[in-house]
């Protein structure tokens, strides 16, 4: 699937990377699948352009959607059940270039889940990137964004990216460590 030349069959909504800005890609553009974790693509269009799509718009690119949490999420009264949802969400987010996703990376600091009225929550997720330069903050702030506001019961969401304290590889745990050949 990776080096794959696609047309769009259809407009559709992606994410421009990398400053995160959301965009329309029009029917008939040309691009190549750069890459395909989770559920989302990242592609470069014909005129440069690099962007990300959602499985769900799969179809605008001749790929079988893949499943997202939210496809699967109920809405519950139990902040714990949410949490466990909201990670599992921050599960299928990755960075276009690291093979590992951003909650096993360590790259989230805080996941904090707080009850509203009746089965309604307020997320609040404090994430980080590898590298205060890395220019993916803004893709994958956007992407957890659209994401997480998915999932039934998500009324109010806050993603802040913070930088205190620097991450580093130690933040790594070991099952991620083996898949990027780190030990």
């Amino acid at each position: 699937m990776e080096n794959e030349t696609v047309k769009f069959t259809r407009e559709c909504e992606a994410i421009q990377v990398p400053n995160g800005t959301r965009m329309t890609i029009k029917e008939g553009t040309n691009a190549l699948i750069t890459q395909a974790l989770g559920d989302t693509w990242t592609l470069v269009t014909s005129n440069g352009e690099m962007i990300r799509i959602m499985g769900r718009d799969a179809d605008a690119i001749g790929q079988s959607s893949k499943s997202s949490p939210a496809d699967t999420a109920v809405a519950t009264e139990d902040p714990k059940e949410m949490e466990e949802q909201v990670w599992d969400t921050l599960r299928t987010c990755y960075d276009p270039e690291i093979p590992v996703n951003i909650a096993d990376l360590g790259l989230v600091y805080r996941c904090e889940v707080s009850p509203l009225e009746e089965k309604n929550y307020r997320v609040e997720i404090d994430m980080t990137l590898t590298a205060p330069a890395c220019g993916m903050g803004d893709v994958l702030k956007a992407e957890i964004e659209t994401k997480v506001a998915e999932l039934p019961g998500v009324k109010e969401l806050n993603v802040e990216l913070v930088f205190d304290p620097p991450w580093d590889y130690s933040m790594i745990p070991d099952a991620a460590k083996l898949t990027l050949g780190m030990m």
